[in-house]
């Protein structure tokens, strides 16, 4: 049996694209919405998944795994957001967030405007 070295595999995971799907789009890391009072709810309660690929959550810019969500509608979006989907708790750990803070950080993180 040949052994590769780890490092190796990486290197050439990397270079083929074999590991482009596990990897976060650069502005998953650093975005942060740019009215503070949404950049603070986002920090507190939606940064912890939507900018971590490990959460299985739509990653926050990544305008393709937020396609067909975005396609469901503000309302079922919303609806969601409030009472929690799969593995999204309920209010997204903001309770005191309003239906129009919702709608915006959704449409922040989806990095494209929502259909009504």
């Amino acid at each position: 049996m040949r052994v590769i070295p780890l490092t190796l595999l990486a290197l050439y995971m990397t270079l083929c694209g074999c590991d482009e799907k596990s990897a976060p789009p650069a502005t998953t890391r650093n975005a942060i919405p740019s009215d503070p009072d949404l950049a603070q709810i986002y920090v507190n309660s939606c940064q912890l998944c939507h900018a971590n690929p490990a959460a299985n959550a739509p990653l926050t810019g990544d305008r393709q795994a937020w396609e067909p969500r975005i396609r469901q509608g503000a309302d079922t979006l919303l609806d969601h957001a409030i009472n929690g989907y799969n593995g999204m708790p309920p209010m997204g750990q903001c309770v005191e967030c309003t239906e129009e803070q919702f709608l915006q950080l959704i449409g922040f993180m989806a990095d494209q405007p929502l259909p009504q």
